[in-house]
């Protein structure tokens, strides 16, 4: 039976989960079973590893930190539910390009279940509502092992956005699903898109954590 385990941090500052995350990949061994942590972040701006602080618009006094995932600036802060999918893709036999695809139809599928018809746009990764970027995502994988992963915003403030060219995108406009008519709260959500995407790996049970 494949089992993943869901793990739901709560709001959590971002440098100490995504040293967690790095932990955690470099210490998996060959059984260690995949998990997905579910978090929501205290304000921070975050840039890829190959990006630069050129998209930073203006200081606005939230921190800002360069990680080791892939693409721009982008911002989390609370009301946005954050996946992070700690996977073995070469026991999945899965592509990086194919988790990106996977987690961008999981946030479709989740819209689509609202009446919200969400979009991928060629040649930017994330998920987009009528032009406006409702998902963002940024992935590293290290022998084999993801880490980072996708950020639904849901019901928040979104003025931080304003500060950046999100993604690396001048004038990029930014939505949530509060305010494209979903008013379920961040907490359903979170359930469902997590326990969606593991249904999409192909996982036959899920192990629900809390993780101290």
């Amino acid at each position: 039976m494949a089992i993943v385990q869901i793990k739901t941090l709560g709001l959590r500052q971002y440098e100490p989960v995504w040293r967690q995350m790095q932990d955690f990949s470099a210490s998996r061994e060959a059984d260690t079973p995949d998990e997905c942590w579910v978090v929501e972040h205290f304000p921070v701006y975050t840039i890829g590893s190959g990006g630069t602080e050129h998209h930073l618009l203006r200081q606005n006094g939230i921190e800002v930190i360069q990680v080791d995932r892939g693409g721009e600036i982008t911002y989390h802060g609370p009301g946005q539910v954050v996946l992070y999918p700690l996977l073995d893709l070469k026991r999945l036999k899965m592509t990086v390009g194919g988790l990106v695809s996977l987690l961008e139809q999981s946030v479709i599928d989740l819209l689509a279940e609202e009446g919200v018809m969400g979009e991928r746009l060629p040649g930017a990764p994330g998920v987009y509502v009528q032009g406006a970027k409702i998902a963002a995502l940024g992935l590293r994988v290290r022998r084999g092992m993801s880490y980072h992963g996708l950020s639904l915003n849901v019901d928040m403030d979104l003025k931080p956005f304003l500060d950046i060219n999100p993604c690396g995108y001048a004038g990029l406009r930014v939505t949530q699903t509060h305010d494209v008519g979903i008013l379920k709260d961040k907490k359903y959500l979170s359930k469902r898109l997590a326990e969606g995407f593991a249904c999409k790996l192909g996982y036959t049970s899920i192990s629900k954590l809390k993780r101290k």
